[in-house]
């Protein structure tokens, strides 16, 4: 259980990473009041909590409905996650946690960026939803195990939105170093647990016996 609650929070706070969310909100959200700059916030992470919700409760079962077993979600979601460490780890943009070009020309022509780019891809993006559907699936459905897995996705995207209320000062305190830095460390960490998933998945498919 501890095991289970310590590794998904360290693949979350990654995933969803709130300091580098923060500081794009910083940008999209200049010349914005601070009442508004709130109101995006908590109205952007409540739709990301919907849709990770969604993604962790019925996440599996649209997968096997769809003919995807577990292992095959294990080993692809542990290649993107290692493709996002890599990103990572060279400080360099990805499309998993950050806006594409085109992305980012349309989110500056729009006043309310709650839904597009906070809500979806910022937050709750491919990383994230991976990360949510590959964690439920390791709970063996255990209640017990699936709350302790819901308590920490609830816990992190409360950390994303006092980030976010706080981006500005965050963001000033930390510099774009910082925040590279910690990424770079925290990239590592995410490139081992992508190799694992994928082991795992080879396992659990009896192409691999560890």
């Amino acid at each position: 259980m501890t095991e289970l609650v310590l590794t998904a929070a360290v693949a979350l706070f990654v995933a969803i990473d709130p300091l580098g969310v923060g500081a794009v909100f910083v940008g999209l959200t200049e010349g914005q009041s601070r009442r508004e700059r709130r109101r995006l916030a908590l109205r952007g992470v409540v739709l990301s909590a919907a849709i990770l919700l969604v993604f962790a409760l019925a996440g599996e079962e649209l997968m096997g409905a769809l003919g995807i077993g577990l292992p095959a979600v294990r080993i692809a979601g542990g290649i993107l996650l290692l493709l996002l460490a890599v990103d990572m780890v060279l400080a360099r943009p990805s499309g998993m946690r950050t806006m594409t070009g085109p992305e980012s020309a349309e989110a500056d022509r729009r006043h309310d960026i709650s839904v597009f780019p906070l809500a979806i891809p910022l937050i709750a993006g491919p990383g994230a939803i991976t990360m949510v559907i590959l964690f439920m699936g390791q709970t063996e459905d255990d209640p017990i195990r699936q709350l302790a897995f819901l308590a920490v996705l609830v816990a992190m995207l409360l950390t994303t939105l006092l980030v976010l209320l706080f981006a500005v000062e965050v963001t000033r305190v930390l510099g774009v170093t910082g925040i590279n830095v910690l990424n770079r460390v925290l990239g590592i960490l995410l490139a081992a647990l992508a190799c694992q998933f994928v082991l795992d998945g080879l396992a659990a498919s009896a192409l691999f016996d560890p």
